[in-house]
């Protein structure tokens, strides 16, 4: 059984970084995953809602409730970084939505299959499955560790980053003529 989805950002990033740790996977997860954040935007931005008396889409909906989620793991200063990050993504994927369903479904599908096909490239390379494949909230953490990734190299969280290396170790790049035993 998977561990609760409510863990402190420190333990989600550190469970994830464990299936990440080759350099270049990481790499990928820097196009794969805004990829498929983007694509689920423009999916999901077709679906219209409302709400106490306000109109809004699927798209804002779902940005909303991983909003919550993010802002309350912990981490504020990442949770608010991935939720701005995912805000432009549902941004950019929302007049997409509104196109005929053929370019919805072209921009929409596209999108995701070409991230998913950029991600399981990295896996290659990491020589691991992805992470929700143990466990979906790794679906969420994705886009946490991608902005994470961001921000440590920027100088931002070192402690976090001394700490998610002292669990599952420092990033390399794993020799794929001669992979270990």
């Amino acid at each position: 059984m998977a561990a609760s989805p409510f863990r402190p950002a420190i333990d989600l990033m550190a469970q994830y970084a464990s299936y990440h740790r080759d350099r270049r996977n990481i790499a990928t997860h820097f196009v794969g995953i805004p990829l498929i954040v983007f694509a689920a935007g423009v999916l999901l931005a077709r679906i219209q809602l409302e709400a106490f008396g306000l109109q809004t889409n699927g798209a804002w909906a779902v940005w909303a409730l991983s909003t919550a989620w993010y802002l309350t793991r912990g981490n504020l200063v990442l949770g608010l970084a991935v939720s701005a990050v995912n805000g432009v993504l549902m941004a950019l994927a929302e007049p997409l939505a509104a196109g005929s369903g053929a370019q919805w479904l072209a921009w929409g599908l596209g999108s995701f299959v070409l991230g998913w096909i950029i991600q399981f490239v990295g896996h290659y390379y990491e020589g691991k499955k992805p992470a929700f494949v143990d466990d979906l909230v790794g679906l969420l953490v994705g886009p946490m560790f991608v902005v994470g990734e961001a921000l440590f190299a920027l100088g931002w969280g070192r402690a976090m980053l001394a700490e998610i290396e002292a669990r599952v170790g420092p990033t390399h790049l794993r020799d794929l003529a001669h992979p270990a035993t």
